[in-house]
């Protein structure tokens, strides 16, 4: 029978580098602001696209609509979004980020990119294999 070594099982290091990136990108976002990894997620995307459905939003983040919906509650609740009913859709609301929601965004901006290029700088050369490789596993397994 063959054997699983789990430490350089591909799918086992990647899950591991994520948790590991993910863990440490929130001293980035969380020290300043306490915000989940979901609520953070939920505000980045809504930062980039503006305005935006919550089932639109857990697609493009692959967030389950529970953690989506959670995430959204506590960000309207600091008063960071706006809930409008949707033209197209009267089951689902449009979110926008208010001023309040506007400004932590960009507080948390800078720091995030500053944080992706300490990564890139550690990797060096090989920084745009990796983004290849990425490329590549995410057309692979249409991310």
């Amino acid at each position: 029978m063959a054997t699983l070594a789990l430490e350089r099982f591909l799918p086992y290091r990647l899950s591991r580098i994520t948790s590991a990136v993910s863990l440490e990108f929130r001293t980035v976002y969380g020290a300043h602001h306490d915000l989940t990894v979901p609520e953070w997620r939920v505000l980045a995307t809504l930062g980039q696209f503006e305005k935006m459905g919550a089932k639109a939003i857990g697609t493009h983040s692959s967030m389950h609509k529970t953690k989506v919906s959670r995430a959204v509650r506590a960000l309207d609740e600091r008063r960071w979004l706006i809930r409008q009913e949707s033209d197209l859709d009267r089951r689902e609301e449009i979110l926008t980020l208010t001023t309040l929601g506007r400004r932590a965004y960009t507080d948390l901006v800078p720091p995030a990119l500053a944080f992706e290029q300490r990564i890139l700088a550690a990797l060096g050369p090989e920084a745009d294999k990796l983004i290849a490789s990425l490329d590549k596993l995410e057309k692979l397994f249409r991310v």
